[in-house]
């Protein structure tokens, strides 16, 4: 087991990692940029290492500075949360370079499920069912125009290192088709350096379904059950919970048999999560593999009992996975809201000091943050604030207690989508469970 782990990343996620590292014995280190100095994660690490300055890209993906940190203060191990480096397949390749472990996939692994159309290819060759479109990266407009008439309209362009909703275009006709293209390509250049775009067939009002996987270094698999991340905007999600309305047991075997499956075609290793889409016939569809601890972990450590991050940790260190598929149960519902520093009407972020932090408590509620009054929302990072989490018996308790949860929570200083959340727990469709991608734009749509 490792003696040191270095947390490459800030906020509510490196204090759970620093949590799990405390309850495993092992020392954790905390970077951190300058206006994070006094945040706490910092108060709350074993060691502490400035790496930089507000801007990100200075500090927490400043990757020499990173390892110069890792390396002064004797850590073997570095625990990139999400975000940042996490998914960043050369950080990977240059800490296994250096003899330091990350806890993640290999850099092939990352590398190769990061690069959507390449991930699609491997697909098709084992079987897996994914999203009809292009078999690689569009090279030509004839070649979009084709893929796109043989699949049928609507579609989506997405950009093959693409996430977090960039580069991606959705089109309903062909006049619009290569302007589309162009576009996903420029967005893509923009953000990620490289154009490579793919067409797959856009589907109406699906679900956005996603499986839990474990796997270790001897090739043993299990998945943990799923997660519904339907209610999103722009492809960002904003409240989760585990397990689906719309998965009964029969389909819950079936997806879970091929995120097993999908994990085993690249010989995964450690944490992932294998996203699929569902459609209103519930014939479902792989979409991509994240290869990284997700934001909504909790509410599948609280259905599951099992702790995810020390389960990334162990599978790091090479220990075998502890439970076989058939150990893997869930019990009870569980629901996660984003407390996120906008104007829960526009979006538009709302960073600043916040005056007065206080946080729900009581049985089943679960709040994941590391902000404190007088604490900060920077404008350098994401806006969220805090996870709340409700957990009960079943899925009319989860919502009666996270309903409280989002009563109680008191946040000052600056906006935040509390009242949004209550407005979509609030609707009667929600209530029942009948909400898909599309549940927002119609939510707005009824102000």
């Amino acid at each position: 087991m490792f003696k040191k782990i270095l947390i490459a990343n800030r906020g509510e996620i490196a204090l759970r990692i620093i949590r799990a590292c405390r309850e495993l014995g092992i020392r954790s280190v905390a970077v951190f940029s300058e206006p994070d100095a006094k945040s706490l994660p910092v108060q709350l690490a074993d060691e502490q290492v400035c790496i930089g300055p507000a801007d990100g890209a200075l500090s927490y993906r400043n990757i020499p500075n990173v390892l110069s940190a890792a390396e002064m203060t004797g850590a073997d191990a570095i625990h990139p949360g999400y975000g940042f480096l996490s998914e960043n397949a050369h950080f990977a390749e240059v800490c296994e370079s250096v003899g330091m472990t990350f806890i993640g996939p290999t850099s092939e692994q990352i590398a190769l499920l990061g690069d959507k159309s390449k991930a699609r290819e491997v697909m098709l060759k084992h079987g897996i069912p994914v999203l009809p479109g292009s078999q690689g990266e569009i090279q030509t407009e004839a070649d979009a125009l084709a893929v796109a008439r043989q699949v049928g309209f609507p579609v989506i362009v997405k950009a093959s290192a693409g996430g977090g909703g960039r580069g991606m275009r959705v089109v309903g006709k062909e006049a619009d088709l290569l302007r589309a293209v162009q576009a996903a390509q420029a967005e893509a250049r923009s953000s990620f350096g490289h154009d490579g775009v793919y067409i797959e067939r856009y589907f109406i009002d699906p679900r956005h379904i996603e499986f839990q996987i474990l796997a270790d270094v001897h090739g043993h698999v299990v998945h943990l059950g799923e997660r519904d991340c339907s209610i999103q905007r722009r492809y960002q999600k904003l409240l989760e919970e585990s397990p689906s309305p719309a998965i009964d047991d029969d389909l819950r075997k079936e997806m879970g048999k091929i995120a097993v499956k999908v994990a085993r075609s690249v010989r995964y290793r450690n944490v992932g999560t294998v996203e699929f889409l569902l459609d209103q016939h519930r014939q479902f569809y792989v979409m991509e593999v994240n290869t990284r601890i997700q934001v909504e972990h909790p509410i599948t450590e609280m259905v599951t009992g099992i702790d995810l991050i020390k389960e990334q940790i162990r599978l790091a260190a090479g220990q075998p996975l502890g439970i076989q598929q058939r150990d893997v149960t869930l019990t009870g519902h569980a629901v996660e809201c984003r407390i996120n520093a906008e104007c829960p009407e526009t979006f538009t972020p709302s960073p600043g000091s916040v005056s007065k932090f206080r946080p729900p408590g009581g049985f089943g509620i679960r709040v994941d943050s590391a902000m404190e009054s007088s604490g900060r929302v920077h404008p350098h990072y994401d806006s969220m604030i805090a996870k709340l989490i409700g957990y009960g018996r079943d899925r009319e308790e989860a919502l009666a207690r996270i309903y409280r949860g989002l009563d109680e929570f008191v946040i000052e200083g600056v906006k935040t989508t509390i009242p949004l959340h209550q407005r979509i727990l609030s609707d009667p469709d929600f209530q029942k469970g009948h909400v898909s991608t599309g549940f927002l734009d119609r939510l707005f749509a009824n102000r």
